[in-house]
């Protein structure tokens, strides 16, 4: 049995206060001077240790305040109540929520797994990967625990093309030549965000964090120097439709490459293989309209690792942009069962992965592996205020930020990640993420609910609800 896979986490304090969900209201008018004041009996001190933040403007009593409510409930002139901050509502977008935003800077802080003391107040459905309910039943055997160490559960995959077949020789040679393989042992692969101030040093920081999680980082090759000659065996330089070049001396250094999808590719990929015997092709394919049939093609030629490319909305692309990812890769899943290809290639997803939960399920929905790229942004305190991209200045200075600091939140967040999926496969009763590719016995979807189940449940025959009598 392989040495079990463990990542090592740090706490790395952030550099500005988080916004909290909730602001204290505190109203001196009409105080009626108690002996001793609620605030003095704050468990965590929170009116004492009260600060104002010139950099953000807030007051850090948001921070430090646990949401315990005792303040609010023995003021006798209730003076101190609690409501919504209108800066962290305001926080993201319609898919990267001020919950997503916020829960991930809590796991690059601590590398801990967030944990809700109060429950979960929010829809138990929604659309895209929250559509998807995992069976999580194995949960009541507490052997089947990875975290904790009585039960080996291993979350390694293999990158790369494997053989249908093998066939020998007389002397016992194999026939055919072995396609390369690389193992990582999570199946989280890392990529440079589709935002940032400072893309050089987010290339620093991905490449240092895929030196300690033993993962693949793809970073476009113009972007591969000296700065990251340390970690160059876990680079995978990205090349666009007319960027390769074959004489590129870094194709004899790194293990894996990706290509830009496009009418030549299949081509260039051969020549590879050719030249670099022992390189790893990644195809890159844009998740549009057509990709179920372009990943039948590609594997059906010989591809060994393709990468479905959505939006960071969890959408396709194109004429696709109403599909979500996981339908689409859950159909280019099942094509290629039917082609009887499925076990030969790898497929990647990337787009809208943000939390630990859309890895598993778009494992789940037929992906050997995801493409961490956004989040990893959001590690390193990102507001996602996307002022970047308009070119104006970073109001947290991402640019100043050491890299060091920058990879080792990265780290912490792929490490609360892994131990959330640990604990997804112990309570299924698996030892293995392969197990968990395409295995949609282990989920329930909402739209095969609502069609199978609920549908006729309550439509009459000419499709209308029907109507309950009372009794």
């Amino acid at each position: 049995m392989p040495a079990k896979y463990h990542i090592h986490v740090r706490r790395v304090p952030p550099r500005y206060p988080a916004m909290a969900r909730t602001s204290v209201l505190d109203w001196g008018e009409g105080c009626l001077r108690c002996t001793k004041c609620v605030k003095q009996a704050c468990p965590v001190e929170a009116y004492k240790k009260r600060d104002f933040d010139t950099t953000q403007f807030i007051d850090t009593i948001e921070e430090i305040c646990r949401d315990c409510f005792r303040c609010v409930q023995g003021c006798p002139r209730e003076l101190v109540f609690k409501a919504m901050n209108p800066r962290y509502q305001q926080l993201g977008d319609d898919y990267w929520t001020p919950e997503i935003i916020s829960a991930t800077w809590h796991q690059a802080d601590s590398g801990k797994i967030p944990v809700s003391g109060a429950g979960y107040g929010g829809p138990f459905c929604g659309p895209g990967f929250d559509s998807i309910w995992t069976d999580m039943s194995e949960i009541v055997r507490p052997t089947r625990d990875g975290i904790h160490g009585r039960e080996y559960i291993s979350t390694a995959i293999d990158l790369g093309r494997k053989p249908m077949f093998q066939a020998f020789d007389d002397r016992g040679n194999m026939l055919l030549s072995p396609s390369p393989q690389v193992e990582v042992p999570l199946p989280v692969l890392l990529a440079e965000p589709p935002l940032g101030p400072d893309p050089a040093r987010l290339h620093q920081m991905l490449a240092q964090a895929a030196g300690q999680l033993d993962t693949l980082a793809l970073i476009p090759r113009e972007a591969v120097n000296q700065d990251l000659e340390p970690y160059i065996n876990r680079l995978a330089p990205q090349y666009g439709p007319a960027a390769l070049n074959l004489p590129d001396p870094l194709l004899s250094r790194v293990r894996a490459l990706e290509l830009q999808d496009h009418p030549g590719v299949l081509a260039a990929m051969e020549t590879l293989r050719r030249q670099y015997p022992d390189l790893l092709v990644i195809i890159k394919v844009t998740a549009d309209d057509q990709v179920v049939n372009r990943v039948a093609e590609l594997t059906a030629a010989g591809a060994g690792v393709i990468r479905l490319a959505g939006s960071d909305q969890g959408r396709g692309l194109g004429n696709c942009q109403e599909l979500y990812l996981k339908d689409l890769v859950r159909r280019c899943h099942l094509r290629l069962v039917e082609d009887r290809l499925r076990d030969t290639v790898t497929l990647l997803l990337s787009g809208g992965i943000a939390l630990a939960e859309h890895v598993a399920k778009a494992i789940i929905c037929g992906a050997d592996a995801v493409v961490a790229d956004l989040p990893l942004l959001l590690a390193l305190e990102c507001r996602l205020c996307r002022q970047c991209a308009e070119g104006n200045a970073c109001p947290i200075e991402l640019n100043e930020l050491p890299v060091r600091r920058g990879a080792q939140r990265m780290v912490n967040l792929v490490g609360a990640w892994n131990n959330q999926l640990l604990e997804i496969l112990g309570a299924m009763g698996m030892r293995e993420v392969r197990r968990l590719r395409g295995e949609v016995g282990r989920a329930m979807f909402l739209e095969d609910l609502e069609k199978e189940i609920f549908a006729p449940l309550f439509a009459g025959r000419e499709g209308e609800m029907l109507k309950r009598e009372p009794t």
